[in-house]
């Protein structure tokens, strides 16, 4: 029963952060509370996984950096707000051993997206693509903004295998 509950709970990071790039993809916004949901329901995971809390204080001071480092790039204009948060509240559950598994993942798959992107937005492909449903249309109208959500997703799955949580199994 136990370890039913520690499974759930273990789901809850995959899924959320799995919304998380669907919606911004389809819509542009990540909601506010699907990081919140990942902050809130990260000690629960913890505590119920037993994580020692020398464990949980470092994944608290990635997951502080990588919002550091995301209000960073905001205010760069590199990503937007969801994106940030998103991206150190994936970092909290991550902890620092995948750390450099997540940054590169999620660099490696911005970039991938974004040239994907600029292929599909071209004046050769554009016209090929149905208009329909419309955020397809807002996702290839050239001039549009990336959906970052999506490449720090994948940079997340990639990583959480080694996270302080998923190894202390």
């Amino acid at each position: 029963m136990f370890h039913a509950l520690q499974t759930a709970l273990l789901l809850i990071f995959p899924v959320l952060v799995i919304g998380a790039a669907l919606r911004d993809a389809t819509s542009y916004t990540i909601p506010n509370w699907i990081s919140l949901a990942l902050v809130a329901a990260f000690p629960v995971a913890a505590l119920a996984l037993g994580l020692p809390l020398a464990a949980i204080g470092v994944s608290l001071a990635v997951g502080a950096v990588a919002l550091v480092l995301g209000m960073i790039m905001f205010a760069l204009r590199w990503i937007g707000g969801g994106d940030a948060k998103l991206f150190a509240a994936a970092a909290l559950w991550l902890g620092l051993a995948p750390v450099g598994i997540y940054l590169a993942v999620t660099g490696v798959a911005g970039g991938a997206l974004a040239v994907g992107l600029l292929g599909l937005r071209s004046t050769h492909v554009r016209p090929w693509l149905p208009a329909r449903p419309a955020w397809l249309a807002r996702l290839v109208e050239p001039g549009e903004n990336v959906p970052y959500g999506v490449a720090i997703c994948i940079g997340a799955l990639a990583a959480f295998p080694a996270s302080a949580l998923m190894t202390h199994l």
